[in-house]
């Protein structure tokens, strides 16, 4: 009974930590590179270019239903995941060098990356920087700078 108990915790648990925050996304909003794939070979700098369908670009603190701001992840694991990954579906995504904020409402960005391999991943937040409830994030892509 105790190992059900436990692992009805645990599964409850992980769906809380898969919903994001507060805010309803469209459950069919998709958002995408609209000009990079994986595997592809860049030079540096980079322009990434970020695609969103079946919701509205608003800036950071806008209330307005179906809509949000950008966020690029790089070099890090994808969103929900790693050490801090439950706290940045519920609270919001920290800001630095890994998590990249567009609250301006902009939609693509020029990036200095060194070369190597380089992670993306793009997350849609709301006014608060937070994940909807179902988070809307790209696929992890992995690209090369020359």
């Amino acid at each position: 009974m105790r190992a059900i108990l436990a692992l009805a915790v645990l599964c409850l648990s992980a769906t809380v930590a898969l919903a994001g925050g507060e805010t309803p996304s469209n459950p069919d909003a998709k958002v995408y590179f609209v000009n990079l794939s994986d595997g592809d070979t860049v030079q540096s700098p980079v322009t990434v270019v970020f695609g969103l369908s079946n919701m509205g670009v608003a800036p950071a603190g806008t209330e307005k239903e179906n809509t949000g701001h950008h966020h690029l992840l790089i070099d890090r694991p994808p969103l929900g995941e790693g050490e801090d990954g439950a706290d940045e579906l519920a609270n919001g995504l920290p800001s630095d060098d890994n998590h990249l904020h567009f609250g301006g409402g902009q939609t693509e960005v020029t990036l200095d990356l060194a070369p190597g391999e380089h992670t993306l991943q793009l997350v849609l937040g709301d006014a608060g920087h937070v994940p909807h409830s179902t988070p809307i994030v790209s696929e992890v892509i992995t690209i090369t700078v020359e």
